[in-house]
């Protein structure tokens, strides 16, 4: 068997998917305004100048404390709720083209990324992609996230989750593709026997041009919904349960301040 495997920020969509995260955190009150703009500028750097092994750490450590103490079903449901709003508008229209050509030559589609799992798994949900490979959290019995980690799909962590999925898989990695943005991303795309690169940052640029590699350049994204059928009355479902939830507790607080007056 042979499989695609696609970086996910600036590969398959436009944009880092924590940074377009951002302002709708803010708006549920996840994100504090100071950390929201913080947000936004390292996505301006990123996006201008690449990220190299202390940055992306330095990032990774960064959104774990950010997060210590939020509730893992809470950001779930959250992450799906928003999925039309925040991600359904830039995915690439030549990563869907993609997609479509590897599943017509039978290969399997990986969505791989360094986001954590509570958003990487409804966008290849809706995708249709057959696997996917994220970053996992640390959660504590209550279901809250401990501000460390389980499994972190960055650099050598990708290719090493790549290469237990191929023996898990029995996928033949050299006759195997794989697409990424960023020099962060070349274990994996070494791995391959067709690494391709992406909107490539500098590093990376400078190394495919030596060493032969191909080189794309993706510029269209589009609404996913004109591409990939999404569901919106479940969308829709899963926001309305979320509202109920909302009037539910703020019902019970406003009785409990009565009864206590």
């Amino acid at each position: 068997m042979e499989a695609a495997f696609f970086d996910l920020d600036k590969t398959v969509i436009a944009r880092a998917s924590m940074a377009a995260y951002g302002p709708a955190l803010h708006r549920a009150g996840y994100l504090s305004a100071p950390m929201a703009l913080r947000a936004a500028w390292g996505q301006l750097l990123f996006r201008f100048f690449g990220a190299d092994e202390k940055s992306m750490a330095q990032a990774r450590q960064t959104a774990l404390r950010l997060a210590a103490g939020w509730e893992q079903d809470s950001l779930q449901r959250f992450a799906r709720t928003h999925l039309a709003e925040v991600i359904e508008p830039i995915v690439y229209d030549e990563a869907l083209d993609l997609f479509a050509h590897h599943r017509a030559e039978g290969r399997l589609l990986v969505l791989v990324s360094a986001s954590p799992v509570e958003i990487v798994a409804p966008l290849a949900e809706h995708l249709g992609v057959d696997e996917f490979i994220a970053t996992t959290p640390e959660t504590d019995a209550d279901g809250r996230y401990t501000g460390e980690i389980e499994f972190y799909a960055q650099g050598p962590g990708k290719a090493e989750a790549i290469e237990r999925l191929a023996t898990n898989r029995d996928i033949d990695l050299d006759r195997s593709w794989a697409y990424s943005d960023s020099a962060t991303d070349l274990p994996m795309l070494d791995a391959v026997g067709h690494p391709v690169a992406v909107n490539p940052d500098r590093e990376l640029r400078r190394i495919a041009e030596v060493q032969g590699w191909l080189i794309r350049e993706f510029e269209n994204p589009v609404p996913l919904g004109d591409r990939v059928p999404i569901d919106r009355n479940w969308i829709v479902a899963s926001a309305l349960s979320l509202l109920v939830m909302v009037a539910f507790v703020t019902t019970v607080r406003r009785l409990g301040r009565r009864s206590s007056d």
